[in-house]
């Protein structure tokens, strides 16, 4: 069974500064694409960042400039720097990972439990 934990999330002022991290466990072949969602209360569930196998990076516009998704593929973990926070980033953050538990498998789609980020006025 896979497993993605994250951790780092809490509460932080106006213009700081938070990373988050979210490492993957159990039988893993190979991961394709690792991400970050969040959803604030009352509000879908939307894309923050996502980084494929090859490195290839992609921000929805309300982060970009401000955030920044990274892996270490030896350790199965995605970050994400997020910097110049502003109210309107608090949310729950969810990540994500599309897997191959074997070779032979279609990919699937593990998510976190979520971390909860508030950013203060």
């Amino acid at each position: 069974q896979v497993q993605l934990v994250e951790s780092g999330g809490g509460l932080v002022q106006a213009g700081g500064s938070l990373r988050l991290s979210c490492g993957a466990s159990g039988r893993i072949f190979i991961i394709n694409v690792m991400g970050w969602y969040r959803q604030a209360p009352g509000k879908q569930r939307e894309l923050v960042a996502v980084i494929t196998s090859g490195g290839s990076t992609n921000y929805s516009d309300s982060v970009k400039g401000r955030f920044t998704i990274s892996r270490d593929y030896a350790k199965n973990t995605v970050y994400l720097q997020m910097n110049s926070l502003k109210p309107e980033d608090t949310a729950v953050y969810y990540c994500n990972a599309d897997l191959k538990e074997d070779w032979g498998e279609r990919p699937t789609r593990y998510w976190g439990q979520g971390t909860q980020v508030t950013v203060s006025s």
